[in-house]
């Protein structure tokens, strides 16, 4: 593993076990919402994003953690390794719910963009992040199903689908 892509839906735990592979394994962490979001939740310009993923992996081993399909094509082609956290949808939900409202209470700021995350945004907007997941859980299983398919072919592709299996794979890898 020296080139790997941590991905999965929101609140499955990607940067949990990206931080732990990177600090085992000496690579290079690259958070993809870093890279994508500006003050003020503006989203990067597609081309900025794209030259910013660009030039972190151009060089070196590095671990990306994120799901942006705007730029899935650079990463999984340049990576050796694909793990996929694909956890149950109430286990998604149950930690996303306890990581917003701990951001909410704590008013972390997040990828040194000034951006928090807000009771209002959370709970009661059509932007929330939860509302997000409910969404994409089940669309985001059967597109990266088929993405491994066909881009992880040459890749080593490993699925985690259960906690367990999760901490497993944190421990051993």
């Amino acid at each position: 593993m020296r080139r790997v892509v941590v991905f999965g839906t929101t609140g499955s735990g990607k940067s949990w076990l990206a931080e732990r592979l990177a600090e085992r394994h000496g690579l290079r962490l690259i958070e993809l919402d870093r890279l994508y979001w500006g003050r003020d939740w503006q989203p990067a310009p597609l081309e900025l994003f794209r030259h910013r993923v660009e030039r972190e992996i151009r060089d070196g081993d590095w671990i990306v953690v994120g799901n942006y399909g705007q730029v899935r094509d650079l990463i999984w082609r340049a990576a050796d390794t694909l793990i996929w956290l694909d956890l149950p949808f109430p286990l998604v939900m149950w930690r996303l719910l306890r990581r917003t409202i701990g951001r909410v209470m704590r008013r972390e700021e997040l990828w040194g963009t000034g951006n928090r995350e807000t009771f209002r945004n959370a709970f009661l907007s059509r932007d929330s992040i939860l509302l997000w997941a409910i969404k994409t859980h089940g669309r985001n299983r059967r597109r990266f199903a088929v993405e491994c398919q066909f881009l992880g072919k040459d890749k080593t592709v490993v699925r985690l689908q259960d906690k367990a299996a999760v901490e497993r794979f944190a421990l051993s890898s």
